[in-house]
Formats: structure tokens, sequence, C-alpha cells
């Protein structure tokens, strides 16, 4: 599996440091990946990833371990930015329900789910600045979960909006059963895939010169988004066309843009 993770107490708690330490040196290998709440500026998280580096390497942890912050503070907002380019931190998740419980009613409960979430501008704006400041560092965004269990169809359609509106690129699930549905809707559709393919084949024989695509024209810019359908498509388990397989043999060398990796 290779994908479990944890998260510790906040840096306010006075064990924070004791979490790290029991978890990396109890565990058989290391978790994939540390998740740290209720972050409130950039001081104190860049001083929790320090000490996870630095207990990994004091334990002989072969491998650093990546840190994912919840931002669901004012005062991580403010430095979302400054937060997404720390080292060492691969993703940012925003943690809604506590972001709206910090404006102590000034946000109806109505915005803890959906379609508020999404429609209340105080949230839309919070989830525009941190997707936005991941894509400028070449980090992950990750959506929050959708509190709906027996309705999948509503988990669909929020997983759709944080992708397609919002621009986020995973989503949390809090049940088995809604996995299926975020997995489906971040995945690109057929027509998409197809699209994509013809451009980058056509793309390959001009040697990646500007091409012609039913009268519209394409180039370097336009290719790279294409080669992200491709590879969203692969990390999703859609089928991918035989003729578009090669294409990956060079998929390093076609990777101009930062981030493109571990998406």
């Amino acid at each position: 599996m290779g994908g479990l993770g944890v998260r510790i107490h906040d840096f306010a708690h006075p064990h924070w440091r004791d979490d790290v330490r029991l978890i990396l040196r109890a565990a058989r290998r290391a978790p994939a990946y540390i998740t740290l709440p209720k972050i409130r500026n950039v001081p104190d998280a860049a001083e929790m990833v320090a000490f996870i580096e630095a207990t990994r390497r004091e334990l002989g942890v072969a491998r650093p371990v990546p840190v994912q912050l919840l931002v669901e503070t004012h005062g991580a907002l403010t430095r979302v930015f400054d937060l997404a380019a720390l080292p060492g931190v691969e993703a940012l998740s925003f943690g809604l329900m506590d972001f709206v419980s910090a404006h102590d009613g000034a946000i109806p409960d109505t915005a803890m789910r959906s379609p508020g979430q999404f429609d209340h501008l105080l949230v839309r704006r919070a989830k525009l600045e941190i997707s936005a400041a991941c894509h400028a560092h070449g980090k992950v965004p990750s959506h929050n979960v959708s509190t709906e269990v027996r309705d999948i169809s509503v988990v669909a359609n929020d997983a759709a909006r944080a992708r397609n509106e919002f621009g986020y690129t995973r989503m949390w699930s809090i049940h088995p059963a809604q996995i299926e549905a975020i997995v489906a809707a971040f995945a690109p559709r057929d027509e998409e895939i197809a699209t994509a393919t013809e451009i980058l084949l056509a793309a390959q024989s001009a040697q990646w010169g500007p091409t012609r695509h039913r009268d519209t024209l394409h180039d370097r810019a336009s290719y790279r988004y294409y080669w992200s359908v491709l590879r969203r498509a692969r990390s999703t388990g859609r089928a991918i066309p035989q003729d578009a397989a090669p294409l990956f043999a060079g998929s390093e060398a076609m990777s101009t843009q930062r981030g493109d990796s571990g998406r």
C-alpha cells in the first residue's frame, strides 16, 4: 500500500514533539506523510517541519517524510503562499469546518456543506488562495471532505467542483464509499483523453513545433496542458490509447512545469 499517513497534535500542544519521536521510532517504515493541524503562522510550521526532518535523521529513517499542512486558521490563510513555499511540505489541505468556526458565527453553518461551501465568498476566497499558493510552488492542493455519506452524487458533485472550479488535485474522503466517486470526478473524461492523445501525437510528429487541431492552433504551452490530461488519466486508472503509450517513455523530458511530478 505505502499510503499510510498520520496526523499529530498542533504546535500549541506540549506533546507534538513526543508524537514525532514515537511515530518515527516505532514505525517499521516511515509514514507516507505527517499532517500538521491548526497551523497559525510560518515560523511554527517551519519549526515542526525541521524537527520532523532532524528526528528522522537522528533515528536513521532512510527517506524524508513529506509533510502536509492543514490550513484552517486566519493566520495560516494570510501566509498561505509562504507556507506552500516551505521545503519538506508536499500539500496544503483546507480545514473547512474549523475555518468556518474561527469566524465566530460571521459565516453561517450552511457554509460547512454544499452548496454553501463553494458559494460563500469568504470560504470561496480561502479555497482559491490555498489552490493558487500550491500551484505557484509546485505543491498539492487537497480539498476538504464532503460530510455526505449516503447520497454519493453529492460527493461526486463536490469533487467535480473542487477539481474543475477551484483547481484542487486531491480530495479527502471520510468513508470508503466516497472514494470511487472522488477518483472518478478527478479523472479526465474519455473525450478529453482522446483529444489530448491526438494533439500530442501530432505535436510529436512535428518535433513539438506548432500544430493545428480542428482549426485551433496549439504549441508547447497547450502541449503541457494536454500532457497533464494524460498523466491525470493514468494516475486515476483510466485507459490510455495504445498509440499514446510511447509518450510516457519520454515523460521526464515532457514534465517541464514545476510541480508536474507527484500530483
